[in-house]
């Protein structure tokens, strides 16, 4: 777990952010508790004040302050290897992540970092899945900073994996991002990174450029200056340059941010690299024993034994190295093919879901064809029901009328006969003899 950590600050000291922002603007006393934490951001402490400003936020109602306890106690959790809790406040912080943009920035934050942790500890798959998820909802949302923040996971991961060149692909795209989302304090992180990549490909020059590149933000984050000056003890050592190396072997071990800004093993590594360049090699032997990984041993040994020409020696730890590498290469390819395997059934169930919500759109149009030729048949039926009564009745106004009218003729017809009859009557009164 000691040599854990110990690579996990070895990787925060290179690709952390330049400074502690107040992004989700939160009140000034409690943000400095949360930048204190974070300085000591795997310390066990974190966890007790996460859980009080966690607390603090469920009081207020405040998804801000919930999101900024969560990312504080997501490292020393990780460290603890609570895998359960781990993934209960990454599922969290997901759910918070679409509240708000200021919210969405810290997420992709915590996610960069959280990625970088998972890096650290091998788990490439895992990282891998969250980067690509990362550029995703990046991309959804049209962020400029999960852009960023999910190609400098990718270009770390290519790092890992000694792909130098995909690595600076995509350390150079973080770049661009960068800049499009105006967060330029970053850029000096991201040009140390690409630097630390053209020293594995011998690329000298191009070094020397990204690190004058990163000095020049230097007057405004003065704490950059360490992560140069150790770019370029990289740089002069393995160009051999012995009088370069001292000089800002010397300014970086003075300097006094060192010691708070790096770890015990990449001093170590920096002390190993001063004895060898000073001949010093019995000593530098030594102190290669304590380093934390078989890769970083065994490729020191290699160098010491081959400087002091015990070639023997030199032989076997090159030998152990490059093991160490085919070890790691063949993890490559499993988490390769376990990446692969797990983007495929994703892409299966996005198709399975696609036509099934094809289906349920195939259904519902058809519903409404269904009931639109059913209401149309109402209809049509209604209006062809109302004409046959509308006949009906028409016809029966018929027959009701010339039964009327017949039987106006039969009474007109009566009225006119007994009016003759009267007449009749009256003349043969009118003729009787008195």
């Amino acid at each position: 777990m000691k040599r854990f950590l110990a690579l996990l600050m070895i990787a925060f000291s290179v690709c952390a952010s330049a400074q502690i922002r107040n992004r989700l603007e939160v009140g000034n006393e409690l943000y400095l508790k949360y930048a204190n934490g974070r300085i000591r951001q795997f310390d066990e402490s974190n966890i007790l004040l996460a859980d009080s400003i966690y607390r603090y936020g469920i009081h207020k109602n405040d998804s801000r302050i919930r999101m900024l306890a969560l990312s504080l106690e997501l490292p020393p959790r990780f460290i603890r290897d609570d895998k359960e809790r781990v993934a209960e406040i990454v599922t969290e912080l997901k759910s918070m992540s679409g509240y708000s943009s200021k919210m969405r920035d810290f997420y992709f934050l915590t996610m960069h970092d959280y990625c970088s942790m998972l890096i650290l500890a091998g788990r490439i798959q895992d990282a891998m899945l969250e980067a690509r998820g990362m550029s995703s909802a990046a991309a959804k949302s049209g962020s400029n900073l999960g852009q960023m923040y999910a190609h400098r996971v990718i270009g770390l991961i290519q790092s890992y994996r000694s792909n130098s060149e995909l690595a600076i692909s995509n350390f150079k795209k973080a770049a661009e991002y960068c800049v499009r989302a105006k967060e330029e304090q970053e850029l000096p992180v991201i040009y140390n990174l690409i630097a630390r990549e053209l020293i594995k490909l011998g690329r000298f020059d191009d070094v020397e450029y990204y690190c004058s590149m990163a000095e020049e933000f230097q007057d405004f984050y003065p704490s950059l200056r360490v992560k140069t000056l150790l770019t370029k003890v990289y740089l002069y050592d393995a160009q051999g340059r012995t009088e370069d190396f001292d000089r800002v072997y010397q300014e970086l071990i003075h300097n006094p941010l060192y010691r708070s800004q790096t770890d015990r093993d990449t001093r170590l590594m920096i002390e190993i690299c001063w004895l060898r360049s000073r001949g010093r090699l019995q000593e530098a032997l030594q102190k290669s024993d304590s380093l934390a990984t078989d890769k970083e041993r065994y490729g020191q040994k290699h160098l010491i034994y081959a400087l002091g020409d015990d070639y023997l020696n030199a032989y076997s730890q090159l030998s152990g190295l490059m093991e160490s590498k085919d070890s790691i290469y063949i993890a490559v390819q499993n988490e390769d093919m376990a990446i692969l395997d797990a983007e495929l059934n994703n892409a299966r169930l996005r198709l399975e879901a696609q036509r099934l919500k094809s289906q349920q759109e195939m259904s519902i149009m058809f519903g409404f064809i269904i009931l639109f030729m059913l209401v149309t048949v109402a209809i049509l039926f209604s209006q062809w029901n109302l004409k046959s009564n509308l006949d009906h009745m028409r016809e029966r106004n018929r027959r009701e009328l010339e039964a009327r009218n017949a039987y106006r003729k039969a009474i007109d017809s009566k009225e006119l006969e007994n009016e003759m009859k009267t007449n009749i009557l009256q003349n043969r009164q009118t003729n009787m003899p008195l």
